[in-house]
């Protein structure tokens, strides 16, 4: 890829990756585990600000707690976003259980909002940041594929079993295509734009992703991409990712305090 490609690309495609990399996921853990930062010390302090996080494909809001108990911990006001289990039309997920918590989030913090989502997750948030810039502060995607579903073939089976019984469960409610690339929905039109000036952007991903081509995780500027080790699944507790996290939150201008 190169920084003349599309920004999304339309047609899920295979990748031929290691999945079996995903099994260090464990190490991911430890180390966040015995890290100081993981505990407040050596990174900067919050100021209050609301952060919405929002989790991967299949996963639910508790797969992010470590993260969520640590942005407290540093000085935030982290929100789960209230989709329970990532596994629905991302329209509908943005439109009424985001749509509400941001609501929640701005109403409680005074300021405008940060959003950080892991893997699918952060394909809705940055859907998010183009649809309300008014709203939002930041948008920080980890291992997030929001220039084209390329993913190992395992996933895709996955995922088109997901579409499947989003269209017998929604029916009507939901656009043919929907949970492909090819929908016309809101969400995948927000994709083939770049969110506004005012949103600050973080893409962080790893070369060695087991589940979705990195290439497919990296913004067209690349002062807002950043690279670290480990695994696709693990990005939700890597600790060079919660000190990225840390160092780009406090570098956000803010506006909006009370």
């Amino acid at each position: 890829m190169t920084e003349d490609d599309n920004l999304m690309r339309e047609d899920p495609a295979a990748a031929d990756l290691s999945l079996w990399h995903e099994a260090l996921v464990a190490r991911d853990v430890v180390r966040l585990r015995t890290s100081p930062l993981f505990y407040g010390r050596g990174v900067p302090r919050g100021d209050g600000s609301g952060v919405i996080l929002i989790p991967g494909f299949l996963l639910p809001d508790s797969y992010l707690r470590g993260i969520h108990g640590w942005l407290r911990r540093i000085g935030y006001s982290p929100y789960f976003s209230g989709i329970r289990i990532n596994a629905d039309c991302p329209n509908i997920l943005i439109r009424h259980r985001l749509g509400e918590t941001i609501e929640r989030a701005r109403r409680e913090t005074g300021g405008k909002i940060h959003l950080i989502g892991h893997s699918l997750g952060g394909v809705m948030a940055r859907a998010l940041a183009t649809q309300r810039p008014e709203d939002i502060a930041s948008v920080t995607t980890l291992g997030s594929p929001f220039r084209g579903t390329v993913a190992h073939p395992s996933v895709l089976l996955v995922a088109t079993a997901v579409r499947l019984g989003i269209r017998w469960r929604r029916g009507p409610a939901v656009l043919p295509d929907c949970y492909t690339g090819r929908c016309t929905c809101d969400f995948m039109n927000s994709l083939h734009r770049d969110p506004a000036e005012t949103v600050y952007q973080t893409a962080i991903y790893t070369r060695s992703d087991g589940v979705v081509d990195w290439h497919y995780c990296i913004a067209r500027d690349p002062k807002v991409n950043f690279e670290v080790s480990g695994t696709h699944i693990g990005l939700a507790w890597n600790p060079m990712v919660y000190s990225i996290v840390a160092t780009r939150l406090a570098a956000c201008p803010r506006s909006e305090r009370p």
